[in-house]
């Protein structure tokens, strides 16, 4: 695996446990189908969250969120609808969030969650 991979896993990782932290209720993780991928599905109150987690050891190109760019919105989007059909979730509430994890020098990291992200 290489190292970009193993820190996005921590990463997703460490989202994950913020998340439960805060009270919500992990659905899934790692949904996987031809339209691509959601990180993790959970849910907060009678919110159905998707979550895409970015994770960065630096910000020299930028923070987190901001490689989340239209492109990337599109690609959530078509994997959310699909997992909204899939599911039959067409009358829940689904919140689409982002969560960015950077990792600083010394193991110490730092979690941004952006709440209705798109």
């Amino acid at each position: 695996m290489y190292q970009k991979h193993k820190v996005g896993k921590i990463g997703e990782q460490l989202a994950e446990k913020y998340i439960i932290n805060k009270g919500y209720q992990i659905i899934e993780k790692n949904f996987s189908c031809k339209q691509g991928e959601i990180d993790i599905i959970a849910q907060d109150k009678d919110e159905i969250v998707i979550i895409e987690v970015k994770t960065r050891t630096q910000t020299k190109y930028g923070t987190p969120s901001e490689s989340v760019n239209n492109q990337k919105q599109n690609h959530i989007l078509r994997v959310a609808e699909y997992y909204i059909h899939f599911k039959n979730l067409q009358n829940r509430y689904i919140r689409i969030d982002v969560i960015e994890v950077y990792f600083y020098k010394l193991g110490k990291c730092k979690i941004n969650h952006i709440k209705q992200a798109f």
